[in-house]
């Protein structure tokens, strides 16, 4: 019997913690940074067909967020969004929103 040894690798340098949002099949799941730039209970979403991208963003008349998950399941069947995963989000200071691209 051969033995190999394993010896692990010098980890890299840190990565950079980035909001991400996840896309269920009937759910959006904002991670813990991606809720700290965007506060609130209800979020407004829209969608850019053109570019594939959501944005969400607070507002009083939104979906209710239910601790990390905002249910949008009429969001995702009215738009015909079929794609599911985890997104990396870009938030937009200016407006107070977060922008996920599907692509």
């Amino acid at each position: 019997m051969a033995f190999q040894v394993y010896t692990p690798k010098e980890r890299g340098p840190r990565r950079e913690p980035k909001p991400t949002v996840s896309l269920s099949k009937s759910s959006i799941v904002l991670n813990k940074l991606a809720r700290k730039y965007v506060k609130g209970d209800r979020f407004e979403l829209a969608f850019d067909p053109d570019t594939k991208t959501i944005r969400i963003r607070p507002s009083e008349d939104g979906l209710n967020l239910k601790k990390t998950k905002i249910h949008a399941k009429g969001f995702f069947k009215h738009f015909d969004i079929r794609t599911k995963g985890k997104y990396e989000a870009h938030y937009n200071d200016q407006e107070n929103a977060l922008y996920v691209p599907l692509q």
